[in-house]
């Protein structure tokens, strides 16, 4: 049963237990020494780019398109970036390099700065990048466990194939096809909260049923690309969010083109929300002992030779964990 519609622009609309939701799709050309377009920047708004000039953006970066160091509390970040790359950086040390269907899912908890830079590694072609990034929220006791990220490299995400349909399994499971873990302290870690998450392809002539779930859950189904589905029976749009009863089954059908989705569920956590800017709490008073937290401490310093950190120009994934632990996806077994 479908409760609401709502068009899709760069914010998606979400609710608890989830908080945030953006959809980046730029058009990037080609790279130039430096990791950023080789294209003149001029007319932009440098530092604060979200205009979309000539297809694409440079947000907050200045020379590669991104977000510099910034601070995060209280929260998760899940990142899934289906192509292109992004570069991570860290206070605790960690950095890494993921895309082309890589995910990564990060707890902020009790205070983190990260960079998360989109460099431009080709300089012969152009460079698309296409990145979701989800924010799901933590409950009260978990607002200050350590912070940590893990990486969901593209060849270990469950994939389910059907007729015609194909289920990327990030969070939650399938038809008993279980995601990756979660950090152990997400909300998603807690099969009881029912977190879902999945990319979802369809193509022409092909049908889907969501299973039911419990009652009461945030279900929603963004359907990001593509002409037009069926959804319980009424013709949607592309580039539209629809809200659905969660505990009833949904019939999704497609007629046309080969359409996308992503489709996002989970239990509320039903606590107050506070939230200024990068930190999300409880109270305005814990929002005023974060602030004056990272003043203090700033998280743990900034270990980086600069504040937009880029890897180098290899199209090398890896991820470098807080431990000193290294991660290459084509090591692993």
């Amino acid at each position: 049963m479908i409760l609401s519609k709502y068009p899709l622009g760069f914010q998606w609309p979400v609710s608890d237990p989830f908080l945030f939701f953006a959809y980046h799709k730029d058009d990037f050309p080609k790279g130039n020494t430096q990791l950023g377009p080789a294209s003149s920047l001029e007319g932009r708004n440098i530092g604060m780019d979200f205009e979309l000039k000539d297809g694409f953006r440079m947000y907050h970066g200045d020379v590669v398109p991104g977000f510099p160091v910034h601070p995060h509390r209280g929260f998760e970040t899940i990142t899934i970036v289906t192509e292109g790359y992004a570069d991570h950086a860290d206070s605790l040390g960690a950095a890494g390099r993921y895309g082309n269907g890589d995910v990564q899912w990060m707890t902020a908890g009790a205070g983190v700065q990260h960079s998360e830079m989109f460099p431009l590694l080709d300089d012969s072609s152009p460079n698309p990048l296409e990145l979701f990034q989800i924010w799901l929220n933590l409950p009260k006791k978990d607002k200050f466990v350590p912070p940590e990220y893990k990486m969901f490299w593209a060849e270990k995400i469950p994939e389910v194939s059907l007729d015609n349909v194909t289920v990327r399994v990030i969070a939650g499971d399938w038809d008993n096809v279980n995601a990756l873990s979660p950090p152990e302290n997400s909300w998603a870690s807690d099969p009881n909260n029912e977190v879902q998450i999945y990319l979802i392809k369809m193509e022409k002539g092909s049908e889907l049923t969501l299973p039911a779930s419990s009652a009461d859950l945030m279900r929603t189904v963004y359907f990001y690309k593509g002409d037009q589905v069926n959804i319980c029976g009424e013709d949607i749009a592309a580039k539209h969010a629809v809200a659905l009863q969660s505990d009833s089954a949904t019939v999704i059908k497609n007629e046309g083109a080969t359409c996308e989705i992503l489709f996002l569920q989970g239990r509320p956590i039903s606590e107050p929300v506070v939230q200024q800017g990068p930190f999300v709490m409880n109270s305005r008073l814990e929002i005023m002992q974060a602030i004056q937290d990272y003043q203090k401490t700033h998280f743990g310093g900034w270990p980086w030779d600069r504040n937009d950190m880029v890897h180098g120009n290899e199209k090398r994934r890896f991820a470098q964990y807080a431990d000193g632990s290294k991660e290459d996806p084509e090591d692993l077994p």
